[in-house]
Protein backbone atom coordinates (compact mmCIF):
# COMPACT_ATOMS: atom_id res chain seq x y z
CA UNK A 1 0.00 0.00 0.00
CA UNK A 2 1.20 3.52 -0.76
CA UNK A 3 1.47 5.86 2.20
CA UNK A 4 -1.66 8.01 2.29
CA UNK A 5 -1.12 9.22 5.82
CA UNK A 6 -3.67 7.00 7.53
CA UNK A 7 -3.49 6.52 11.29
CA UNK A 8 -4.13 2.76 10.95
CA UNK A 9 -2.92 1.84 7.44
CA UNK A 10 -2.84 -1.84 8.43
CA UNK A 11 -6.65 -1.91 8.18
CA UNK A 12 -6.31 -1.79 4.39
CA UNK A 13 -4.70 -4.20 1.95
CA UNK A 14 -4.14 -3.72 -1.76
CA UNK A 15 -5.52 -5.79 -4.62
CA UNK A 16 -1.96 -7.03 -5.20
CA UNK A 17 -1.73 -8.18 -1.57
CA UNK A 18 -4.99 -10.09 -1.93
CA UNK A 19 -3.85 -11.72 -5.18
CA UNK A 20 -0.70 -12.94 -3.40
CA UNK A 21 -2.24 -13.95 -0.05
CA UNK A 22 -5.81 -15.04 -0.81
CA UNK A 23 -4.96 -18.76 -0.57
CA UNK A 24 -3.08 -18.54 2.73
CA UNK A 25 -4.46 -20.80 5.46
CA UNK A 26 -4.87 -17.92 7.91
CA UNK A 27 -6.63 -15.59 5.45
CA UNK A 28 -10.26 -15.66 4.36
CA UNK A 29 -11.44 -13.28 1.65
CA UNK A 30 -15.09 -12.28 2.00
CA UNK A 31 -17.26 -10.57 -0.60
CA UNK A 32 -20.22 -8.56 0.67
CA UNK A 33 -22.33 -6.50 -1.74
CA UNK A 34 -25.46 -4.42 -1.95
CA UNK A 35 -26.42 -6.60 -4.93
CA UNK A 36 -26.67 -10.00 -3.26
CA UNK A 37 -26.67 -11.75 -6.67
CA UNK A 38 -23.42 -10.18 -7.85
CA UNK A 39 -21.17 -12.78 -6.21
CA UNK A 40 -22.59 -15.53 -8.44
CA UNK A 41 -21.57 -13.65 -11.59
CA UNK A 42 -17.90 -13.85 -10.62
CA UNK A 43 -15.74 -13.17 -7.58
CA UNK A 44 -12.16 -13.33 -6.37
CA UNK A 45 -11.13 -17.01 -6.50
CA UNK A 46 -11.50 -18.54 -3.06
CA UNK A 47 -13.66 -15.75 -1.71
CA UNK A 48 -16.76 -16.65 0.29
CA UNK A 49 -20.01 -14.71 0.14
CA UNK A 50 -21.60 -13.10 3.18
CA UNK A 51 -25.07 -11.80 2.36
CA UNK A 52 -25.92 -8.74 4.46
CA UNK A 53 -29.64 -9.65 4.49
CA UNK A 54 -29.50 -13.40 5.03
CA UNK A 55 -26.31 -13.74 7.05
CA UNK A 56 -25.92 -10.60 9.16
CA UNK A 57 -29.46 -9.62 10.13
CA UNK A 58 -31.94 -11.27 12.45
CA UNK A 59 -34.82 -12.71 10.44
CA UNK A 60 -37.51 -11.42 12.82
CA UNK A 61 -36.32 -8.46 14.87
CA UNK A 62 -34.65 -5.28 13.61
CA UNK A 63 -31.27 -6.38 14.90
CA UNK A 64 -28.22 -8.44 14.02
CA UNK A 65 -27.54 -12.13 14.33
CA UNK A 66 -26.90 -13.57 17.79
CA UNK A 67 -23.88 -15.35 19.24
CA UNK A 68 -24.91 -18.82 18.09
CA UNK A 69 -25.69 -17.63 14.57
CA UNK A 70 -22.39 -15.78 14.31
CA UNK A 71 -20.55 -18.91 15.48
CA UNK A 72 -22.33 -20.96 12.81
CA UNK A 73 -21.55 -18.36 10.13
CA UNK A 74 -17.88 -18.38 11.01
CA UNK A 75 -17.71 -22.14 11.20
CA UNK A 76 -19.27 -22.83 7.81
CA UNK A 77 -16.95 -20.32 6.14
CA UNK A 78 -13.83 -21.82 7.68
CA UNK A 79 -13.12 -18.77 9.82
CA UNK A 80 -11.49 -19.34 13.21
CA UNK A 81 -10.77 -16.65 15.84
CA UNK A 82 -7.23 -16.16 14.51
CA UNK A 83 -8.24 -15.91 10.83
CA UNK A 84 -7.51 -12.62 9.08
CA UNK A 85 -10.73 -11.68 7.28
CA UNK A 86 -10.38 -9.43 4.22
CA UNK A 87 -13.61 -7.81 3.05
CA UNK A 88 -14.35 -6.34 -0.36
CA UNK A 89 -17.44 -5.64 -2.41
CA UNK A 90 -19.39 -3.40 -4.72
CA UNK A 91 -20.30 0.28 -4.27
CA UNK A 92 -16.76 1.25 -3.23
CA UNK A 93 -16.74 -1.20 -0.31
CA UNK A 94 -19.81 0.33 1.27
CA UNK A 95 -21.26 -3.07 2.28
CA UNK A 96 -17.82 -4.54 2.97
CA UNK A 97 -17.35 -1.90 5.68
CA UNK A 98 -20.82 -2.71 7.03
CA UNK A 99 -19.92 -6.41 7.31
CA UNK A 100 -16.62 -5.52 8.98
CA UNK A 101 -18.51 -3.36 11.51
CA UNK A 102 -20.81 -6.28 12.37
CA UNK A 103 -17.78 -8.55 12.84
CA UNK A 104 -16.37 -5.97 15.25
CA UNK A 105 -19.58 -6.17 17.29
CA UNK A 106 -18.58 -9.77 18.01
CA UNK A 107 -14.97 -8.88 18.77
CA UNK A 108 -13.51 -10.26 15.54
CA UNK A 109 -11.27 -7.27 14.92
CA UNK A 110 -8.68 -9.09 12.81
CA UNK A 111 -10.37 -7.69 9.71
CA UNK A 112 -9.21 -5.61 6.78
CA UNK A 113 -10.68 -3.93 3.71
CA UNK A 114 -9.32 -4.50 0.21
CA UNK A 115 -8.85 -0.91 -0.92
CA UNK A 116 -10.74 -0.29 -4.15
CA UNK A 117 -13.10 -3.25 -3.81
CA UNK A 118 -14.58 -5.08 -6.79
CA UNK A 119 -14.21 -1.95 -8.91
CA UNK A 120 -10.44 -1.87 -8.69
CA UNK A 121 -9.99 -5.65 -8.88
CA UNK A 122 -11.97 -5.88 -12.11
CA UNK A 123 -10.47 -2.68 -13.58
CA UNK A 124 -7.04 -4.29 -13.22
CA UNK A 125 -8.24 -7.33 -15.14
CA UNK A 126 -7.56 -9.71 -12.27
CA UNK A 127 -8.84 -13.27 -12.18
CA UNK A 128 -12.50 -13.92 -11.35
CA UNK A 129 -14.23 -17.22 -10.66
CA UNK A 130 -17.78 -18.55 -10.43
CA UNK A 131 -16.70 -21.55 -8.37
CA UNK A 132 -18.07 -21.51 -4.83
CA UNK A 133 -15.27 -22.62 -2.51
CA UNK A 134 -15.72 -25.17 0.25
CA UNK A 135 -13.64 -24.99 3.41
CA UNK A 136 -13.36 -27.36 6.32
CA UNK A 137 -15.62 -26.29 9.16
CA UNK A 138 -13.81 -24.18 11.74
CA UNK A 139 -14.29 -24.10 15.49
CA UNK A 140 -15.45 -20.70 16.64
CA UNK A 141 -16.50 -20.08 20.25
CA UNK A 142 -19.83 -18.44 20.97
CA UNK A 143 -19.13 -14.78 21.72
CA UNK A 144 -21.88 -12.47 22.88
CA UNK A 145 -22.29 -9.38 20.78
CA UNK A 146 -21.01 -6.21 22.41
CA UNK A 147 -22.81 -3.07 21.25
CA UNK A 148 -21.48 -0.57 23.78
CA UNK A 149 -18.41 0.91 22.08
CA UNK A 150 -19.24 1.23 18.39
CA UNK A 151 -23.05 1.14 18.23
CA UNK A 152 -25.45 3.91 19.24
CA UNK A 153 -29.12 3.51 20.11
CA UNK A 154 -32.04 5.96 20.03
CA UNK A 155 -31.83 7.13 23.65
CA UNK A 156 -28.07 7.57 23.36
CA UNK A 157 -28.57 9.73 20.28
CA UNK A 158 -31.09 11.87 22.19
CA UNK A 159 -28.51 12.33 24.95
CA UNK A 160 -25.87 13.08 22.31
CA UNK A 161 -28.02 15.90 20.93
CA UNK A 162 -28.69 17.28 24.42
CA UNK A 163 -24.94 17.41 25.08
CA UNK A 164 -24.31 19.25 21.82
CA UNK A 165 -22.01 16.55 20.43
CA UNK A 166 -21.37 16.05 16.69
CA UNK A 167 -23.59 13.96 14.44
CA UNK A 168 -22.69 13.07 10.85
CA UNK A 169 -25.52 12.31 8.43
CA UNK A 170 -23.87 10.43 5.55
CA UNK A 171 -26.92 10.27 3.26
CA UNK A 172 -27.40 12.16 0.03
CA UNK A 173 -28.11 15.92 0.20
CA UNK A 174 -31.69 15.26 -0.96
CA UNK A 175 -32.30 12.87 1.94
CA UNK A 176 -30.64 15.26 4.37
CA UNK A 177 -32.87 18.14 3.26
CA UNK A 178 -36.04 16.07 3.54
CA UNK A 179 -36.75 16.12 -0.19
CA UNK A 180 -36.29 12.32 -0.34
CA UNK A 181 -36.80 9.50 2.15
CA UNK A 182 -34.35 7.13 0.42
CA UNK A 183 -31.41 7.40 -1.95
CA UNK A 184 -32.12 9.02 -5.32
CA UNK A 185 -33.46 6.43 -7.73
CA UNK A 186 -34.73 4.12 -4.98
CA UNK A 187 -38.32 3.61 -3.75
CA UNK A 188 -39.20 6.39 -1.30
CA UNK A 189 -40.16 4.29 1.68
CA UNK A 190 -39.17 3.44 5.21
CA UNK A 191 -39.93 6.65 7.11
CA UNK A 192 -43.00 8.80 7.76
CA UNK A 193 -41.01 12.03 7.96
CA UNK A 194 -38.09 13.41 5.99
CA UNK A 195 -35.19 15.58 7.08
CA UNK A 196 -32.29 14.98 9.44
CA UNK A 197 -31.52 14.71 13.12
CA UNK A 198 -31.31 18.14 14.67
CA UNK A 199 -27.78 19.51 14.58
CA UNK A 200 -26.34 16.89 12.21
CA UNK A 201 -23.78 17.80 9.55
CA UNK A 202 -24.14 16.27 6.09
CA UNK A 203 -21.12 14.47 4.60
CA UNK A 204 -22.29 11.94 1.97
CA UNK A 205 -20.37 8.70 2.55
CA UNK A 206 -19.10 8.51 -1.04
CA UNK A 207 -17.07 11.71 -0.65
CA UNK A 208 -14.45 9.63 1.15
CA UNK A 209 -13.70 7.64 -2.02
CA UNK A 210 -11.50 8.53 -4.99
CA UNK A 211 -12.39 7.95 -8.63
CA UNK A 212 -10.71 4.52 -8.74
CA UNK A 213 -12.70 3.25 -5.75
CA UNK A 214 -9.88 3.57 -3.22
CA UNK A 215 -10.10 5.78 -0.15
CA UNK A 216 -8.90 9.36 -0.46
CA UNK A 217 -5.73 10.41 1.34
CA UNK A 218 -5.85 11.34 5.01
CA UNK A 219 -5.21 15.00 4.12
CA UNK A 220 -8.15 15.01 1.72
CA UNK A 221 -10.37 13.32 4.28
CA UNK A 222 -9.41 15.78 7.00
CA UNK A 223 -10.17 18.65 4.66
CA UNK A 224 -13.72 17.28 4.31
CA UNK A 225 -14.58 16.16 7.85
CA UNK A 226 -12.52 18.67 9.82
CA UNK A 227 -11.97 21.59 7.47
CA UNK A 228 -15.53 21.72 6.16
CA UNK A 229 -17.55 20.29 9.06
CA UNK A 230 -15.43 21.02 12.11
CA UNK A 231 -15.06 17.48 13.42
CA UNK A 232 -12.05 16.63 15.56
CA UNK A 233 -10.54 13.34 16.76
CA UNK A 234 -11.11 14.18 20.43
CA UNK A 235 -14.92 14.39 20.08
CA UNK A 236 -17.51 11.66 20.55
CA UNK A 237 -19.05 11.30 17.07
CA UNK A 238 -22.21 9.48 15.98
CA UNK A 239 -22.73 8.64 12.29
CA UNK A 240 -26.02 7.58 10.74
CA UNK A 241 -27.76 7.06 7.39
CA UNK A 242 -30.99 5.18 6.60
CA UNK A 243 -30.33 1.71 8.03
CA UNK A 244 -26.71 2.02 9.21
CA UNK A 245 -24.85 0.59 6.24
CA UNK A 246 -23.56 3.78 4.61
CA UNK A 247 -22.66 5.15 8.03
CA UNK A 248 -20.60 2.01 8.73
CA UNK A 249 -18.40 3.12 5.83
CA UNK A 250 -17.95 6.56 7.43
CA UNK A 251 -17.37 4.91 10.82
CA UNK A 252 -14.49 2.98 9.22
CA UNK A 253 -13.03 6.15 7.66
CA UNK A 254 -13.16 8.20 10.85
CA UNK A 255 -12.02 5.38 13.16
CA UNK A 256 -9.23 3.77 11.19
CA UNK A 257 -8.10 6.15 8.49
CA UNK A 258 -8.28 9.32 10.61
CA UNK A 259 -7.80 7.74 14.04
CA UNK A 260 -10.91 9.01 15.84
CA UNK A 261 -11.22 7.04 19.08
CA UNK A 262 -14.92 7.52 19.84
CA UNK A 263 -17.11 6.94 16.81
CA UNK A 264 -20.40 5.06 17.00
CA UNK A 265 -22.74 3.96 14.24
CA UNK A 266 -26.44 4.64 14.85
CA UNK A 267 -27.81 1.78 12.77
CA UNK A 268 -31.43 2.55 13.64
CA UNK A 269 -30.73 5.63 11.52
CA UNK A 270 -33.47 7.36 9.59
CA UNK A 271 -35.83 4.39 9.31
CA UNK A 272 -36.12 4.57 13.10
CA UNK A 273 -35.71 8.31 13.70
CA UNK A 274 -38.07 9.34 10.90
CA UNK A 275 -40.82 7.17 12.43
CA UNK A 276 -40.41 8.22 16.07
CA UNK A 277 -42.90 10.46 17.83
CA UNK A 278 -41.60 13.73 19.20
CA UNK A 279 -37.89 13.52 18.40
CA UNK A 280 -36.04 16.64 17.13
CA UNK A 281 -36.01 16.78 13.31
CA UNK A 282 -34.85 19.51 10.96
CA UNK A 283 -36.48 19.55 7.53
CA UNK A 284 -35.19 22.37 5.31
CA UNK A 285 -37.45 21.29 2.43
CA UNK A 286 -40.51 22.33 4.46
CA UNK A 287 -39.14 25.59 5.78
Amino acid sequence: MSDKGYVHPDMLVSTAWVAENKDADNVRVVESNEDVLLYSTGHIPGAVHIDWVRDLNDAIRRDYLNAEEFTALMGKNGISPDTTVVFYGDKNNWWACYALWVFHLFGHTNCKIMDGGRKKWTAEGREMSRDVPEYAAADYPAVERSDAEIRAFRDEVLAHIKDGLPLVDVRSPQEFSGELLHMPGSPQEGALRGGHIKGAANVPWSRAVAEDGTFKTADDLRAIYEGEKGLSPDKDVVAYCRIGERSAHTWFVLTYLLGYENVRNYDGSWTEWGNLVGVPIENPSRQ
